[in-house]
């Protein structure tokens, strides 16, 4: 993988058929959507830098945020370009508005709580979905996400979009929160804000119960904790009605399916939209080559780690969840569709 900062080591799974396949239609499918103007940019009218704020290593926002870095600069978008490590969603969004980066991989609803309303934020595209893990022990005895009344759980480092997701998941459960160190009690859990590495070694130590992590499938550390412990996830998705019940329909039903990590079946979760950001004020010229480039180069922007269950595609890129476009990838778009 044509990485340009280092990941956090892990097992990588995939599926050699299913990625030349996804690789063969996205060139069969999306190379005529644009006409080709990425090879018409210099020097003189494309920017030095640009950053692509990612998060955590061993995840998959860092490694879709590496490749996408990397392509940026191999296809002259930017004379050069970076992924840089951070606790995710949220964080990602604070670099963006900052001007730290000029690029943020953010969960839908962390970019709804942020104020992604149209005044300073804007969305490139839809890169993919989000699926929420809910990652126990096997050896735990928790079956479904009432079993963690009564324990301890990880719910995302600060920052996190996890951290943002995990409560309101607990809240549709009917359970609250206590972030004490004593004993919870009854129909409540207490909750650590750990993020996924610091995460797996507390469920591996056995001081947390269950840990939640929002990224893609397989998630490389989860798949690479499995070496050391038995693992299970829970099913997440009779939650769903409710948390559409409160927050509306940005969040889905979706399936981790079987063989994604060894040894766990086929589980429903909580998914949801994950989202190319950028400021409203970056130029119209960066974010139209962008848009070209999600579209014509997909294939290289799959981490090695995915099964390719989450893949951009012309017709999921512009359901950016109420988010809105940027004005020059909505122009983009509507030349893409005809």
């Amino acid at each position: 993988m044509p990485m340009r900062e280092a990941l956090a080591p892990g097992r990588h799974v995939s599926l050699p058929t299913r990625r030349s396949a996804l690789r063969w239609a996205f060139a069969v499918g999306l190379s005529a959507c644009l006409p080709p103007a990425l090879s018409a940019c210099t020097g003189g009218d494309r920017p030095e830098n640009l950053v692509v704020a990612g998060g955590e290593p061993g995840g998959f926002y860092l490694e879709f945020s590496t490749l996408l870095a990397a392509a940026l600069e191999r296809h002259g978008v930017a004379g050069h370009a970076r992924a840089v490590a951070t606790g995710g969603s949220l964080d990602n969004i604070a670099e963006l508005r900052s001007g730290r980066a000029d690029f943020a991989v953010a969960l839908a609803d962390a970019a709804s709580q942020a104020g992604g309303d149209g005044a300073e934020i804007a969305a490139i595209g839809k890169v993919y979905e989000n699926y929420v893990h809910c990652v126990v022990r096997k050896d735990s005895g928790i079956r479904d996400i009432s079993g963690l009344a009564g324990r301890r759980v990880a719910v995302g480092q600060p920052g996190s979009g996890t951290s943002l997701t995990t409560p309101r998941l607990l809240e549709a459960a009917g359970l609250g929160t206590s972030a004490d160190a004593a004993p919870p009690s009854a129909g409540t859990a207490a909750v650590e804000h750990l993020g996924l590495n610091d995460g797996i070694a507390a469920l591996k130590a056995g001081t947390v119960d269950a840990l939640f992590w929002s990224g893609g499938v397989p998630t490389a550390a989860i798949a690479s904790a499995q070496q050391d412990v038995a693992l299970g996830l829970l099913d997440l998705s009779a939650l769903l009605p409710e948390l559409r019940r409160r927050y509306g329909g940005m969040y889905d039903r979706v399936l981790i399916p079987e063989g994604s990590y060894p040894g766990i079946p086929a589980v429903w979760t909580v998914g949801a939209p994950n989202l190319l950001l950028c400021r409203r004020d970056l130029d119209a010229a960066t974010v139209e080559r962008t848009v070209q480039l999600l579209v014509h180069n997909a294939g290289e922007l799959i981490p090695q780690s995915t099964l390719g269950v989450q893949f951009l595609s012309a017709e999921s890129l512009i359901n950016t969840a109420g988010i809105p476009l940027h004005p020059a990838a909505a122009e983009a778009y509507r030349t893409l569709h005809g």
